[in-house]
């Protein structure tokens, strides 16, 4: 399984886990792909694939209805992610660095932009080295 910082690294799954949490607390049983196609715009075969690594990750349940299949948050795995952050977050759980103080927005938005880019490259050579002979 990939580890949970990588899946949620990407911002279309990122959306898509909002949609999800979004419908959840309106009372839906379950969110097709169609909708979650049409919401992000974003192609099926796109939304699918993201889909599919949220689900590997058990970020997601389906539950399938003749043809349709409806997906539903599962946010139990998120606690990881929550238990890494804490240390991170005062009182007011607002993000502060290792020095305990909190970071300006700008600083926030810029370590955020730093860890997507880490995550994406590191996915991308994760990837390279699997198709490394003798791998």
């Amino acid at each position: 399984m990939a580890d949970i910082f990588d899946v949620i690294a990407d911002g279309t799954r990122r959306d898509i886990l909002r949609l999800l949490l979004d419908r959840s607390s309106t009372g839906e049983r379950g969110t097709s792909v169609s909708h979650i196609v049409t919401e992000l715009g974003a192609s099926q075969p796109t939304v699918s694939k993201h889909l599919k690594v949220l689900r590997e990750a058990h970020l997601v349940s389906v539950r399938e209805e003749g043809q349709h299949r409806y997906y539903s948050l599962s946010p139990a795995p998120l606690d990881e992610v929550d238990d890494w952050l804490v240390p991170f977050l005062d009182e007011n759980d607002v993000a502060v660095d290792p020095a305990g103080v909190a970071l300006p927005d700008s600083a926030a938005h810029a370590a955020e932009v730093v860890g997507r880019a880490a995550a994406s490259a590191k996915h991308a050579l994760e990837n390279a080295l699997k198709r490394l002979p003798g791998r």
